[in-house]
């Protein structure tokens, strides 16, 4: 693997940014230019490839939020190999970049394929080996604790030159600079001389820890109404962090219900799952239930990466949403009548981390005088909104039945916000919840079924949580928008 670049930048806190150090490789060059052909791409001057890189990071300092050639939908970036647009010279990639503050790390590899089409990451070798070299150059200069010594920073930088004919001369990478520090002692694992896949960029060294959190997702649109359907689905995803030591570990963990649990569909697993069911695939939300859908356990067997990644994602069709709602508005003049109910479903825990509703009002002057009262939780009025927030707290009363009336009064000077779609007695209440440990259908993780073939013991770290998003009642006494079939996940 062969460097054609490589550059160390200073960011302090975004500002002023420079190159402290940079290095060409000609001979590494003379080879791109001579397997590129007529689509090489010369490697720009510091100052030019400085902003470019900075650009594409979104660290230049410029007050625009918005970049077309970086932020544009048809562009798809693939951190951290991304590519710098050259006016009229191309584009050079891929640019490697690693960035822990205040430092940028940036190297450009030699790719010995042709470069169109475009081909996938996981299938260059000199990607990973080129974030291996700047990931312990990483560690070199700022030390295995990541903390900035100036002092230190400023010897280690002049020892580059000597550090570099070392490790990669004439740009030919040879060892990492984590060899000229002091080594940690390597433990023997059971992998002995399996080879690294090129994906995986590094190995874990350390105790051994396996984290799984499951977060389902519910979305509702109720109406109060018998000629208009309400509408609610659920959808999750299981997120892991392992830290395992071996060059392909092997993990299982499995996905359980409890016997009342709606079992899960529109499964979509990562690619590092090695093996599945085929009754897990094929459940789906589109096919009518008969009552025969596969309720598990679900097992997943997979090596991980390095970094947290998305195990698989899931829907599950719940019988009921947390909270069923009622919202009535009447109009008098220059004055709203309101009433609202809310309950929660006897399933749902009843220990909330946050639990709101907002009222929101538009196309209306600002409030004037609000006379509304709560049966239970806080209250909070923002007239320049026009908005209502109640506040219900971390839990419903024993009845699990909350209220809310009274009147409010358009009468300030200014008008209020605005909105196209809620005009006269069109209006909602949009409800922000999230309750620690539990799933509406039930999926969890239990430690003692997460399997790790490892030499030692892993610590298991499992969790699980409901989010709301999307979770709107409707004025039922109003005309509301309706949805003709099921909510779109």
């Amino acid at each position: 693997m062969s460097l054609r670049a490589l550059w160390i930048i200073y960011n302090e806190k975004g500002e002023n940014a420079s190159i402290r150090f940079s290095r060409r490789f000609s001979t590494v060059e003379h080879r791109a230019k001579s397997l590129a052909g007529s689509s090489y791409v010369a490697v720009p001057e510091d100052s030019s490839f400085l902003q470019l890189l900075l650009t594409e990071l979104g660290l230049s300092g410029s007050h625009k939020s918005y970049v077309a050639v970086r932020d544009d939908c048809l562009y798809r970036p693939r951190s951290p190999a991304v590519e710098l647009r050259l006016d009229g010279k191309g584009t050079l990639w891929p640019v490697l970049a690693l960035s822990q503050a205040p430092l940028i790390l940036a190297c450009l590899p030699l790719v010995d394929i042709p470069s169109e089409p475009r081909p996938p990451l996981a299938n260059l070798l000199s990607v990973s080996q080129g974030l291996t070299f700047l990931a312990g150059l990483q560690t070199f200069l700022l030390g295995s604790a990541g903390n900035l010594d100036s002092e230190g920073l400023v010897s280690r930088m002049a020892t580059l030159p000597s550090l570099l004919l070392q490790v990669c001369p004439l740009g030919t990478l040879l060892d990492t600079p984590q060899a000229v520090t002091p080594a940690a002692p390597t433990v023997p694992t059971s992998a002995g001389a399996q080879k690294q896949p090129a994906w995986k960029t590094g190995l874990h060294r350390g105790r051994a820890t396996v984290n799984v959190a499951v977060v389902e997702t519910v979305r509702s649109m109720q109406y109060g109404s018998p000629t208009r359907q309400d509408l609610w689905d659920v959808y999750g995803t299981v997120t892991c962090k392992c830290e395992v030591e071996g060059v392909l570990p092997n993990v299982t963990v499995t996905l359980s219900l409890p016997h009342n649990g709606s079992p899960l569909q529109d499964i979509l697993v990562h690619p590092c799952v090695t093996s599945l069911d085929s009754s897990i695939l094929t459940a789906s939300s589109v096919d009518n239930a008969d009552g025969s859908a596969f309720s598990g356990p679900y097992k997943f067997p997979f090596s991980p990466p390095l970094e947290p990644f998305r195990l698989c994602s899931y829907t599950s069709q719940v019988p009921v949403p947390p909270i069923l709602g009622s919202y009535q508005l009447k109009e008098e003049e220059n004055n709203l009548r309101l009433s609202v109910s809310l309950k929660l479903h006897e399933s749902v825990k009843n220990s909330f981390e946050y639990c709101a509703a907002h009222l929101p009002f538009f196309n209306r002057n600002q409030m004037g005088v609000v006379d509304v009262k709560v049966s239970s939780g806080q209250l909070d009025v923002s007239k320049e909104k026009n908005l209502l927030v109640w506040v219900l707290g971390q839990k419903f009363p024993k009845s699990h039945e909350v209220t809310l009336d009274g009147k409010i009064t358009f009468s300030g000077s200014s008008q209020g916000p605005s909105d196209p779609l809620c005009t006269g007695l069109t209006a909602y209440i949009k409800l922000y919840l999230k309750v620690p440990d539990t799933t509406l259908s039930g999926c969890f993780v239990d430690q003692h079924s997460v399997q790790v073939y490892s030499s030692a013991k892993p610590r298991i770290i499992t969790s699980r949580e409901l989010l709301s998003k999307e979770y709107y009642i409707w004025n039922s006494t109003g005309p509301a928008p309706v949805s003709s079939g099921q909510m779109m996940i």
